[in-house]
């Protein structure tokens, strides 16, 4: 009698244990198909935005004179910062045009990069671009300014790079000789940086430029241009915009001299350092301080630091020491486009 219990006891609870497994088994195809369901719903609908946003792109001023691809410019900080000034002036009222990545001749015959122009009723405006992140520091007479950014468990690490107003002076002076014919025309210095940094310690002193993030920059120019008023007539910003176009429109070759003159003087000053490097009396300059390693020459090869030169450790992944050396060649880097 007590077996035929037992055995009905394990009937009913192998009974209930393949109830339960079925159950598991609908509840986790209806899971798995419902997430399924989700992500291809989520994959959809940023396809669709990727396209919508791609064709309203493929509108703007930027893209009909660059030919910049719509992907190359959302992962090229450069390319972005230039476009994302034009888009958040998309509001600006008055007349005016734009003109972007302007080769100017230079008197030894090289060319420097301006990175936006802004033909407006109000005057010329000439935008220096710096996608920046983290906190930004400098003065307007202060040749080199300093980025701090946080590198985690509350440490940080200072970069510095060649002031952008001395950099934007320098691109304006030639706008001035080599294309504007009257020099009384109204032209504005504005330094853009990212929405991502913070302006922390900044430090105008002339009043002839400006230094903003992006978010500001529509109310900026809108400011300036009730102050000024009208300067330029529609006709003198079309007379403008047809003289400075061509440059903008500049072959691949070109382009390629440009990189190459900038790649030429990073080398020369990498040889000159080197050169110093070896014939200075402190062997200890040499010697890294965290293990004793060689410090070698090397050059950056990509972030917002591509192709400036520092001292590393020959003992690297193992020592990650680093120290900059050539603020030079930042600057001759930098003023040169």
């Amino acid at each position: 009698m007590w077996r035929n219990t037992v055995v009905r006891i394990g009937l009913e609870v192998q009974y209930m244990m393949d109830v339960l497994f079925d159950l598991y088994l609908d509840v986790f195809s209806k899971f798995f198909l419902a997430a399924v369901f989700l992500f291809a719903v989520s994959i959809l609908c940023f396809f669709v935005l990727y396209l919508r946003e791609k064709k309203q792109y493929e509108k703007t001023e930027y893209y009909i004179q660059t030919k910049n691809t719509y992907q190359s410019v959302r992962t090229d900080t450069g390319r972005i910062g230039e476009y994302y000034i034009c888009k958040y002036l998309d509001k600006l009222e008055g007349y005016r045009k734009y003109l972007f990545n302007v080769y100017l001749p230079k008197d030894d015959g090289e060319t420097t990069e301006l990175d936006v122009i802004l033909l407006h009723e109000s005057g010329i405006y000439v935008f220096e671009s710096k996608n920046y992140s983290g906190w930004i520091f400098g003065s307007e007479n202060q040749k080199y300014w300093y980025q701090t950014l946080a590198t985690g468990r509350g440490r940080s690490r200072k970069e510095h790079f060649y002031n952008p107003i001395m950099q934007n002076s320098s691109h304006i002076k030639h706008l001035k000789s080599l294309v504007l014919a009257d020099p009384a025309l109204p032209v504005y210095s504005y330094i853009v940086f990212s929405d991502r940094c913070e302006l922390k310690n900044v430090t105008l002193t002339s009043g002839n430029h400006c230094v903003i993030k992006r978010c500001d920059i529509l109310e900026t120019i809108r400011k300036n241009a009730v102050a000024v008023g009208k300067q330029l007539s529609s006709e003198e910003i079309d007379t403008l915009y047809k003289k400075l176009y061509p440059l903008t429109q500049v072959d691949e070759i070109q382009k390629l001299k440009h990189i190459e003159d900038v790649q030429q003087k990073q080398q020369n000053k990498v040889v000159q350092r080197k050169k110093e490097i070896k014939n200075t009396d402190d062997l200890s300059a040499l010697k890294c301080p965290r293990c004793g390693g060689e410090l070698v020459i090397r050059v950056a090869a990509k972030g917002e630091h591509k192709g400036q030169e520092f001292l590393g450790c020959s003992n690297y992944p193992k020592c990650r020491y680093i120290r900059n050396i050539s603020e030079e060649q930042q600057e001759e880097n930098q003023q040169c486009t």
